[in-house]
């Protein structure tokens, strides 16, 4: 990473900080409020007025349960463990080293009995951020590509994308929800003039899911790309993640996860319900891998792999 040349003059990636920031933040909040406009709006199409109020209620909630708690109920959903020092010092001696280089606190680091290799990082800011690794990650990478992946976790945290990702996906579920209890409603109402009418709600049942998962797709998407190069910055080559990217990816079509499902398959490196169908891939909340790949060369220096002789 290019050093500060003087006292108050800002690197090239600090510069870029500056204006990338705000405007990954803006592109995430519109997505956001299309998320929270089309909850309110089905609230409205299903109760009127007193339905859109009642869903804007549920929105703020979800919003702010997803604020306080999403770390402990992800971290509960998945089976994850903290994992003790004494256990794995030298992942956890990484792990503060790159959270240091990175200018935020060592996130807690936590284990999954899962033989899927994967990882995610959740935490509603840097200060609360946490580390979350699956046993098969640790059995399967090299410590230049183990290193590679806490540190895209960690770009994850400092950028509070984690929180975004949580809310996000609260939302999606929630839409998905108020169409099943639309549908419940309507098929056993006793009045056909009673909520909206069958067909619509099968119409509306087949684009909802769709909609939702274009818009999380977006959020992910973006940030998947952005936590790719700060992992490079961090670890200074783009040998370690590329690698570590091809094998997550093949396992995770070989490998069942255990652990994830799939409101939180978005959060981990790669997606843990892959399976190989063609179909999933294209509502996929992560890039494609050849895309992903090519990003990561493109950054090499000219001439060089970036490949490094230790990661001590």
């Amino acid at each position: 990473m290019t050093t500060n040349p003087g006292r108050g003059h800002l690197s090239i990636e600090q510069t870029l900080d500056r204006f990338s920031m705000p405007m990954n933040t803006l592109k995430v909040g519109v997505l956001l409020t299309v998320l929270t406009l089309s909850f309110v709006a089905i609230g409205g199409w299903l109760g009127g007025t007193g339905g859109m109020i009642v869903a804007l209620g549920l929105a703020v909630a979800m919003n702010v349960g997803s604020y306080w708690f999403s770390d402990r109920i992800v971290l509960r959903m998945t089976g994850a463990e903290p994992l003790d020092p004494r256990q794995a010092p030298d992942l956890h001696a990484m792990t503060r080293r790159l959270a240091r280089n990175a200018g935020i606190p060592a996130p807690a680091v936590y284990l999954i009995r899962d033989p899927q290799p994967n990882a995610f990082a959740t935490g509603r800011n840097p200060e609360k951020g946490v580390v979350a690794v699956n046993q098969g990650l640790l059995d399967l990478l090299s410590p230049e590509e183990i290193e590679a992946v806490i540190a895209h976790e960690i770009a994850h945290i400092k950028h509070r994308d984690t929180l975004t990702m949580t809310i996000t996906a609260s939302l999606a579920g929630a839409i998905m929800t108020l169409i099943n209890i639309a549908q419940w409603s309507t098929i056993f109402s006793s009045s056909d003039e009673d909520g909206p009418g069958l067909l619509p709600l099968l119409v509306a049942e087949l684009v909802a899911p769709i909609a939702a998962a274009l818009v999380q797709m977006a959020v992910s998407r973006v940030r998947e790309y952005e936590a790719d190069r700060r992992a490079v910055e961090l670890t200074g080559s783009p040998d370690g993640l590329i690698g570590a990217l091809e094998r997550l990816e093949f396992a995770a079509q070989r490998v069942p996860s255990r652990s994830m499902q799939q409101e939180t398959a978005h959060l981990c490196i790669v997606n843990p319900l892959n399976g190989g169908q063609r179909f999933a891939r294209l509502f996929s909340t992560h890039p494609p891998l050849d895309e992903r790949i090519a990003a990561l060369r493109a950054l090499a220096p000219h001439g060089s792999t970036g490949r490094r002789v230790s990661i001590a």
